[in-house]
């Protein structure tokens, strides 16, 4: 009975996220429309320090970075007179950190092409942006999407395709992307970049128009003509255009003996090669900035789609560094759950296989507080029940949120960094409750093997690390990060033969990691990435070997399972959990703020019918999913709840009614199948024992 509720259960989730998916864009749409419009890029959800801080790599007013967010980013891009490139990133990924100050040195140095096309950023680590962010299919960071001028129907738009990221490239391909565009679609401002004929270079010597004629004589692979008009178009009284060096007889007759050049026809109608220090871009345009009466001109460019950025607000928790949080599992599960995983529509094949061997470790090993624990149970017995080779990730969003009303399971929907916390937004975070959680799998796993028993991992000293190099090869948003995570697993992981050097091999990774990022722009100078752990922490773990340091790997291997187990978890700053039923956490004892827990598996002590009292939210106001307090009209909310299901006026969910419609049908398809096998068999012990009259 159990199996077969939790496969109707399946059943019913899919079904109802199926529904729901397939009217997404309308869906997102209508969210972003409700959001505030033109948001400043706020706190990355998976890198602040609280619930309200900002995670800026780039900030509005400061850098020459468009920066959009879930209410600016389709009103900025959709019909725009400008073509876009948008670097979709995420404030808590290592490379996008590292490579911030090359957008930012991009962006500036492209700053007066802005006429023509625009170089944004959006954070899809902000909470805010998570729904836009999936709505554009973004699954790993960063990840660059050009959006042509004029569109009107929503695209995500097209992905950089360049050799590589340098700033060189880009820009290049900026300029190959312009000219992509068809005659009709391309951006007003932007003039023609192809190369003009010979024939046209000389009408443009017979006429006079009153302003200068810059002609930029190159190779057919030079960009520096198309750079230089571009680095123009805020200037007025001067016209740019490029040549090829194909007619060398042209050439020779206007002097020019190598290139690039730059032929100039003054407004007087004189005209001559100019001489510049070296070939230049920036020369060139420097040059032809600098004449007399070429200035900027007034360009009607749209204000940026950025609020005036005020101070940030951050709250510092005091924390020991000796101590594992849950405030840091939770938090880095909600984004796991919430975040990372939404960047797939929907999972199936290998990623749903990758999915629920993951699931299956969290849930067997992860020592955290019951109403989680039992989350990822519920969430594991479903995924292995299913009978389906394809889900929308919103089935997997359902039982997260606990749409189904279960009792006793619940997750915080917000972060709360405490041992993850960096001395700004941007560090640590996200990245750090993952490796934490990682380290704490593998020691449960040595802690309690029998925990994997029935799982199809027991017996196997590897199935921890496999199932953590799977998730982050197919999951892990920082696709460089986890290109290099593969790398080591490649190299060694086929080594470790016992739970032990699971735990081991995870450590040791983990100090490879940190060395190579020491320096590194991602590295918090608050929380420097030194060998871990340090000599205050475990003095008996480190050790000189003829005046080297060594590692006392069997001092640090205790270290480990002291550190990560389950005695050592605190519930210091972790939200108390209310009423399941209604939002809010589900009942069960957790350990006082200030003390160790004990056995995670123990049966609470609490029993179920003892509730905490119900938050009372004031009227006018419900809590939204974002853990916030909103303000709605009684009138509104009415409204909301009674379009549920309005004939039962219940209250009921769709998911609710779906897994009815599914129950009423298997139970019909049951009764019918039985009385066809019935009426069959009767027949048949009709005609057997039926003896014709004589």
């Amino acid at each position: 009975m159990a199996a077969a509720g939790a496969a109707a259960l399946a059943a019913a989730a899919a079904a109802a996220a199926a529904a729901r998916s397939s009217g997404a864009p309308a869906t997102t749409a209508a969210r972003a429309r409700r959001l505030p419009p033109l948001l400043v890029l706020l706190a990355a959800a998976a890198a602040g320090p609280g619930a309200g801080g900002a995670a800026r790599l780039y900030r509005a007013g400061e850098d020459a970075v468009w920066v959009l967010d879930s209410g600016s980013v389709r009103g900025a891009t959709a019909n725009s007179s400008a073509a876009w490139l948008v670097q979709f990133y995420s404030s808590w990924c290592g490379h996008c950190i590292g490579y911030a100050p090359t957008w930012r040195a991009l962006a500036g140095d492209v700053r007066d092409w802005a006429a023509a096309i625009r170089v944004a950023a959006l954070d899809c680590a902000e909470e805010e942006n998570h729904e836009v962010c999936r709505a554009y299919d973004v699954h790993f960071y960063p990840t660059f999407r050009y959006f042509k001028a004029f569109t009107k129907e929503f695209i995500t738009g097209e992905n950089f395709k360049g050799p590589d990221r340098e700033l060189q490239t880009v820009r290049r391909t900026m300029i190959d992307f312009l000219q992509n565009h068809t005659d009709g679609h391309r951006p007003p401002a932007c003039p023609p970049l192809g190369p003009v004929r010979p024939s046209d270079i000389l009408s443009l010597l017979d006429s006079r128009d009153g302003r200068y004629v810059a002609i930029l004589f190159e190779s057919n692979s030079s960009y520096v003509g198309r750079e230089v008009i571009l680095d123009l178009l805020p200037y007025e009284n001067i016209v740019v255009k490029r040549a090829l060096d194909t007619d060398k007889a042209f050439l020779e007759k206007l002097g020019v003996s190598s290139v690039p050049s730059c032929y100039l026809i003054y407004p007087n109608g004189s005209h001559g090669l100019i001489n510049i220090g070296k070939p230049l871009r920036s020369f060139f345009s420097s040059y032809l900035k600098s004449l007399p009466d070429v200035r900027k001109k007034l360009l009607s460019v749209p204000e940026r789609p950025n609020k005036a950025e005020t101070p940030e607000t951050v709250v510092w928790r005091e924390f020991d560094r000796a101590k594992l949080y849950t405030a840091d599992l939770e938090s880095g599960l909600h984004y796991l759950l919430r975040v990372e995983l939404a960047a797939h529509k929907s999972l199936a094949g290998a990623e749903l296989r990758t999915l629920k061997d993951f699931v299956t470790v969290l849930a067997k090993l992860f020592p955290g507080r019951a109403p989680v624990r039992k989350l990822l149970e519920t969430l594991q017995e479903w995924l292995a029940s299913l009978p389906l080779d394809r889900i929308p990730y919103n089935a997997v969003l359902d039982l997260a949120n606990n749409k189904m009303r279960i009792s006793g399971i619940f997750l915080i929907n917000h972060i709360k960094w405490v041992g993850c916390q960096g001395s700004r937004p941007e560090f640590r975070g996200y990245t750090c409750a993952l490796w934490k959680l990682f380290h704490t799998l593998t020691v449960q796993a040595g802690a309690h093997p029998e925990a994997l028993d029935g799982t199809g991992f027991e017996g196997d000293p590897q199935a921890v690390l496999q199932s953590i190099r799977r998730y982050v090869r197919t999951f892990f948003g920082c696709k460089e990060c986890a290109e290099h995570f593969e790398e080591l697993a490649r190299e060694s992981m086929g080594s470790v033969k016992t739970a032990d050097q699971a735990t081991l091999w995870l450590w040791k990774q983990h100090n490879f990691v940190n060395n190579r990022l020491a320096g590194h722009l991602s590295e918090d100078p608050k929380f420097p990435k030194v060998p871990w752990p340090s000599p205050d922490l475990c003095p008996a773990c480190h050790e000189e070997v003829k005046g080297l340091h060594s590692w006392n790997e069997g001092q640090v291997l205790l270290f480990l399972k002291q550190h990560y187990g389950s005695g050592n978890l605190v519930d210091t700053y972790a939200e108390d959990q209310g009423d399941a039923s209604d939002g809010g956490g589900p009942p069960g004892g957790h350990a006082s703020p200030e003390e160790p827990r004990g056995d995670p598996r123990a049966e609470s002590a609490r029993p179920p019918s003892v509730l905490p009292p119900r938050p009372r939210l004031s009227e006018g106001s419900q809590l939204g999913l974002d853990g916030r307090l909103q303000s709605v009209s009684w009138a509104e909310g009415r409204r909301e709840a009674e379009a549920v299901v309005p004939f039962l006026g219940m209250g009921f969910s769709s998911l609710d009614m779906s897994l009815c419609v599914v129950l009423y049908v298997a139970s019909s398809l049951f009764l019918m199948m039985m009385y066809f096998f019935f009426r069959v068999r009767s027949k048949r012990w009709k005609v057997r024992h039926h003896r014709p009259s004589v």
